[in-house]
């Protein structure tokens, strides 16, 4: 039995999708924190740039599942996949990954979760709750159990390993939003320690006077 066909243009196109939503919004984002272009465009509102990068990623998001669905119903289809128990997985794994997804987005909120630390708009405090206590990386964790499950609900093994190709992506996307966005913070922080400081000696200069 064959596991993947690679001559299937479909397939390339899945993972350049793939490849390519991750690459843009890091992109994208890290020039808009060095140079607020996304902001510009909209006379400086910060708040409008970001909903503009959530609704572009989010439709990014539906065209890389679409052309995921039709790479895996081009891909050979294995019959031992092809019963109720599997299926059963298979819709475990994508009710948990969309719970991760879903609940992710409402504790961040649309800018807690598309981007906004990159414009500007920092949460006070780090989220812990729910998917947070228990996943560190609740949406990228998702994402990944729902192509998994996808692959066994269609019973096509192509898609387990186009699974760990987005598994692969996601770490690597991972090592470098990380230390970006702790630096985001670590500078508000020495920013408002400063910002103290200043206060604080103001407020002396200002007795003494």
């Amino acid at each position: 039995m064959t596991a993947m066909d690679f001559s299937k243009t479909s397939l390339w196109v899945s993972l350049a999708s793939i490849t390519f939503n991750p690459l843009f919004w890091n992109l994208a984002a890290r020039q808009e924190y060095h140079t607020h272009w996304i902001t510009k465009l909209f006379n400086g509102d910060k708040y409008r740039g970001c909903y503009a990068i959530a609704i572009t990623i989010f439709t990014l998001g539906i065209i890389r599942d679409f052309l995921y669905k039709q790479a895996l119903l081009e891909q050979p289809e294995w019959a031992i996949l092809d019963n109720s128990f599997v299926r059963a997985i298979a819709l475990l794994l994508i009710g948990s990954g969309m719970t991760f997804v879903l609940s992710s987005t409402y504790m961040l909120g649309i800018t807690g979760t598309f981007l906004g630390d990159y414009f500007g708009i920092l949460m006070d405090e780090r989220v812990v709750g729910f998917p947070f206590s228990v996943l560190d990386n609740p949406m990228y964790v998702g994402s990944a159990l729902s192509f998994l499950g996808s692959s066994l609900w269609y019973a096509r093994p192509a898609g387990l390993l186009i699974t760990a190709y987005v598994w692969l992506v996601y770490t690597v996307a991972l090592q470098f939003e990380g230390p970006f966005t702790t630096m985001i913070y670590s500078r508000r922080a020495t920013d408002t320690k400063s910002d103290t400081k200043d206060k604080k000696a103001n407020s002396k200069k200002k007795k003494k006077l």
